[in-house]
């Protein structure tokens, strides 16, 4: 399989694309500067593009089987965010590529039945701006109807740690675990996205990882 990955020098792009070579896949790997991703990888195609480019997107998306978002916001601008993902979701459409995955935020995740993670009174001011630019990018990803996407939310701590190819599944909530930690590893997230890459089971909706 082919897959297109936007974000890719990220800490997260970076796991996503180790884990699609690890299982025999071909990555293109997208990002503006190509220095950053050392091209040491048989499998591994770096390429210098600009996901706020429509055409490049378009140009370097053509003839892959799925496309990947693993684009995060600056700390300082996360409105920037929404531009990015709208310009991913045309230059996919442009392409013909059907199938798109984008990584979602924690932050939009419910905690009760209509309760979002983002709107506790304990939510962290400094986190809002990029969970409201991730509700953003849902509802854009939700108006994709011709495109067979799908987002994918870490739990509440992501970061780097274990692959252990297990984690649990949930429908709009965020994952916690008896203790009501809510975690999991970027390597088990990644490995998550390869999972729904290979056996989608969530087309045309979101869902959540976690421990």
């Amino acid at each position: 399989m082919k897959v297109i990955l936007f974000g890719a020098s990220g800490a997260l792009g970076a796991r996503i694309a180790i884990e699609a070579m690890t299982r025999g896949h071909s990555v293109t790997a997208v990002t503006r500067d190509p220095a950053k991703i050392p091209a040491k990888f048989p499998r591994l195609t770096v390429a210098a593009g600009d996901a706020a480019d429509i055409a490049t997107v378009a140009r370097l998306a053509s003839g892959h089987d799925a496309a990947v978002s693993a684009l995060a916001p600056p700390k300082d601008d996360a409105k920037i965010l929404l531009a990015l993902i709208k310009s991913v979701i045309e230059g996919v459409r442009q392409s013909g590529v059907k199938r798109l995955l984008v990584v979602g935020g924690a932050g939009t995740l419910e905690v009760a039945p209509g309760r979002r993670l983002m709107d506790q009174s304990d939510y962290a001011d400094a986190l809002k701006p990029i969970a409201q630019a991730h509700a953003e990018v849902l509802d854009a990803m939700r108006r994709a109807r011709d495109l067979d996407w799908t987002v994918i939310c870490p739990a509440a701590n992501l970061g780097p740690g274990e692959r252990t190819g297990k984690y649990r599944t949930a429908d709009d909530r965020l994952v916690a675990d008896a203790q009501r930690q809510s975690r999991i590893s970027a390597e088990d997230f990644a490995a998550a996205m390869l999972d729904e890459i290979e056996k989608p089971a969530h087309s045309r909706r979101r869902f959540a990882v976690g421990y």
